[in-house]
């Protein structure tokens, strides 16, 4: 796995075992995704503890996020907030306009859409600090 930054920079992160018998996994067959703690996930058709491949973690060291679904929405309308530890949070903003909202699990809200909200980053206030969005919401007029 490597990453590149947009001026070309290239880095090398991990190389997997080129055997079948490597417990990090080896031929990894799926693109990475992102999860809310803001960690990578990926997975491999060989390796892992019986060598029929295993799920695997990158930590780049990247702060957890909330996701938005949907990411485009009218005033009023209820999105899902997906995150972790959201439990007992305190608020929710769009761009700083506070929500009405509910909690529904540790990694599940429902807010609506406020009046006079405005398109940019979503936020949730949490016992441990402000989860932000990952991509900025636009309220459709």
């Amino acid at each position: 796995m490597f990453s590149i930054t947009p001026s070309g920079s290239f880095t090398l992160l991990h190389t997997f075992c080129p055997t079948e018998d490597c417990l990090d996994g080896a031929a990894p067959v799926a693109p990475l995704v992102q999860g809310t703690d803001g960690d990578f996930y990926g997975v491999t058709s060989g390796g892992g503890a019986s060598s029929l491949g295993t799920v695997y973690k990158l930590s780049l060291g990247l702060l957890p996020f909330i996701k938005l679904l949907p990411a485009l929405g009218i005033i009023g309308q209820s999105i899902r907030v997906l995150g972790n530890n959201l439990l007992g949070a305190t608020g929710v903003a769009f761009n700083g306009t506070p929500a009405e909202f509910t909690v529904n699990t540790n990694s599940f809200i429902t807010a609506k859409v406020p009046a006079g909200a405005t398109s940019g980053t979503v936020q949730v206030t949490t016992a441990n600090g402000v989860l932000s969005s990952n991509v900025s919401f636009l309220v459709d007029r």
